[in-house]
């Protein structure tokens, strides 16, 4: 069985800040946002823009997405967005095998 696929996605808000969020589906999760059924942070805050999306992949892997871009700066998020900065996600490391001696 295929694993779920997720997108990481970043708008912007009626106030001009960016949100950060993780979605099967980016349409429908939008028009959540905009009918003020979405995250507690957009609901005061739209309708929402969407600036990037990226995927699709694992949701294990957009979630991991979604917190390295949440730890960005503001300029970097912006940058990001205008493609002038490039961010790979980090390579998730091996499980140690064995015990301790």
């Amino acid at each position: 069985m295929p694993s779920p696929r997720a997108y990481v996605y970043i708008v912007r808000c009626r106030d001009g800040t960016l949100y950060i969020g993780t979605a099967r589906d980016v349409a429908k999760r939008l028009a959540q946002h905009d009918a003020g059924k979405g995250a507690k942070y957009t609901r005061s805050r739209g309708p929402v823009k969407l600036l990037l999306q990226e995927g699709p992949m694992t949701v294990s892997r957009a979630l991991r997405r979604e917190h390295q871009l949440k730890q960005l700066t503001r300029a970097q998020k912006e940058a990001l967005i205008a493609g002038t900065l490039v961010l790979k996600l980090p390579r998730r490391r091996k499980a140690r095998q064995g015990g301790t001696a």
